[in-house]
């Protein structure tokens, strides 16, 4: 094997290895890329965060979950659900009083008067006619707060956000997640080989 074959070996490994950093760079930063329902404001600087519970037939909301100064939360706030979605919420004792009272959107949310017992539960089934936002919020500590937001269906407004944005939970998709560990599975095998042919050299010719 000549001095020349080896330099343009290793140059070439080089430059693929290279590239495919550059592609599982690019792929991270897809996986950490993801997009949430546009609630217009309405969970911004609460507590609570925000879960895409798309796929689940049944889901819990605390209420009563600590945050905003107190036990004043819902948790999460900010959840994402398929039509036909049974959602619980379920009253945790603390921070007195609460309930769930409509804000604005398509579902008739309306728990009724506060209540302060832990273990209380209103329930609500999404249908398609709910799909799209809807905003709620706890009567006596809507000032505090207390607010929380249910999207429905897939045609929502969204926001794009990276590395999970403002929610508390970040969301990755799981095709995102897949490419992801793809990516850095592929750079890590390619610099290996790298090392390999960078040590050992390659294209092996027998002089005559």
């Amino acid at each position: 094997m000549t001095d020349g074959n080896v330099d343009m070996s290793r140059r070439a490994f080089l430059g693929a290895a290279a590239g495919g950093a550059a592609v599982a760079a690019a792929s991270g930063t897809a996986a950490a890329q993801t997009v949430e329902p546009d609630f217009g404001g309405w969970l911004d600087g609460i507590d609570g965060g925000y879960q895409d519970l798309r796929g689940q037939s049944e889901v819990t909301v605390q209420v009563g979950a600590e945050g905003n100064g107190g036990a004043l939360a819902f948790a999460p706030a900010g959840i994402w659900v398929d039509p036909g979605t049974t959602v619980t919420w379920e009253w945790t004792g603390e921070g007195g009083g609460h309930n769930v009272k409509p804000e604005e959107g398509p579902a008739s949310l309306d728990s009724g008067a506060p209540v302060a017992e832990a273990g209380t539960t209103y329930e609500y089934t999404f249908e398609e006619a709910d799909a799209g936002i809807t905003k709620y919020f706890c009567e006596p500590h809507k000032a505090l707060g207390m607010h929380g937001a249910v999207a429905v269906g897939p045609d929502v407004a969204t926001v794009e956000v990276g590395g999970g944005g403002g929610s508390d939970i970040p969301q990755v998709p799981g095709s995102a997640k897949s490419l992801g560990i793809a990516a850095t599975f592929a750079m890590i095998a390619t610099l290996g080989l790298g090392y390999f042919f960078m040590k050992y050299g390659g294209d092996y010719e027998i002089d005559e």
